[in-house]
């Protein structure tokens, strides 16, 4: 290749991309955005929620149930209901994501020692959320039947047995140490996929593709050309999350930035191969752009961002492991959370590297196919 020729073709994409203010504003005001709405608005966490009450019992247990209920962080209203009916008809308009049921019997069976029964009817149109909400009432009320049963009241100096639960990596199951993360492998992956994918459709749609066809440039300084422009964008879109995470969201980065650079440098190299193919096969920006993000959708989904690999159907699982997120998803919460070693790193990498040959070079010989 020639380094003069090469040169000039990287500083005429670049021009393409920065020339105009709108697309510098785009590609860097959506990706800041982004990270503020997922961090602060996207989570698994359920905050701030509504209980309902049916309390048919009104005793003393009855009532401090309730009153421990009600210094939940978590919980900020408490509805009392008063009959079956009413109950229905909170879970159906979602006032409530659930409802707490006391039997007239409850107090009076805690206190002769025969056990009380809690029901708990919850939304199931919100499954996950009732789920959580679940859990955090299953804590609850454990440790008031903790409190009342017979060996707590006889030997109260004891310690209570039980186990003690010790979270690797993520002490205190904060979700924003998941998130954060995780959206260095979405958003590069966007960044870079809608640079590259506008690339060749734009010289088919502005009529300058056959003047790039019969310049003195060759087909490989031509995608070596239109490939450096979505890796730098990466980059960069990385380098400000990279600053951000640790110092906005209190996100430790235990690990080596280098080993993450390295990563990325091999993912980035990747996702524009797969670009460069959905640009070569778009005739429009539109096409490119919509076909671009029926690529990006599915590789941030089956990547594990929003679920784990494992639980997915075996022949998704198959196509997961052709995903080259799935793998860079793993180092940046790798690197960020328990340092990972760089024999780690490696062992995520090489199969990035080969999904990085294998569509570099289904992009090259399709560009060359569609020149012939």
């Amino acid at each position: 290749m020639n380094v003069a020729r090469l040169r000039s073709i990287i500083i005429k994409e670049l021009w393409a991309i920065l020339r105009d203010p709108r697309t510098r504003i785009i590609l860097l005001v959506p990706p800041i955005l982004q990270l503020l709405i997922f961090g602060l608005a996207t989570t698994l966490e359920v905050k701030n929620m509504t209980l309902g009450v049916l309390d048919r019992d009104g005793g003393a247990w009855s009532q401090e149930v309730l009153q421990r209920v009600a210094g939940s962080p978590n919980v900020t209203r408490i509805i009392s209901l008063h009959s079956e009916p009413e109950l229905r008809e909170a879970i159906n308009r979602q006032r409530v994501i659930a409802v707490l049921r006391f039997d007239p019997h409850f107090s009076a069976d805690v206190a002769g020692g025969r056990g009380g029964v809690i029901g708990l009817v919850s939304d199931g149109r919100r499954s996950n959320a009732a789920q959580i909400v679940s859990s955090y009432l299953d804590q609850i009320v454990a440790s008031v039947g903790a409190s009342v049963s017979p060996v707590a009241r006889e030997a109260p100096a004891t310690a209570s047995a039980g186990a003690l639960v010790l979270n690797w990596f993520n002490r205190n199951l904060d979700y924003l140490w998941f998130t954060m993360p995780a959206l260095i492998a979405v958003m590069s992956a966007i960044s870079a996929m809608s640079v590259v994918a506008q690339s060749v459709a734009r010289e088919r749609e502005l009529g300058t593709y056959d003047q790039l066809m019969v310049s003195p440039l060759r087909v490989g300084e031509i995608l070596v050309g239109k490939m450096v422009p979505p890796v730098l964008v990466g980059t960069f879109i990385t380098t400000v999350y990279v600053l951000l995470i640790p110092f906005a969201f209190g996100v430790p980065l235990t690990g080596s930035v280098i080993l993450l650079y390295c990563a990325l440098f091999i993912y980035l190299l990747a996702l524009t191969g797969v670009g460069m193919l959905v640009s070569v096969l778009s005739a429009t920006q539109q096409q490119a752009f919509l076909g671009m993000f029926l690529v990006a959708i599915p590789m941030i989904l089956l990547s594990g961002y929003a679920s784990p690999v494992d639980n997915m159907p075996g022949w998704l699982q198959v196509i997961a492991h052709l995903d080259p997120a799935t793998y860079f998803l793993r180092v940046t919460e790798g690197v960020f959370l328990k340092a990972m070693p760089a024999g780690d790193v490696l062992n995520n990498c090489w199969p990035l590297a080969l999904i990085c040959a294998g569509t570099l070079s289904a992009s090259a010989l399709l560009f060359r196919s569609r020149m012939e």
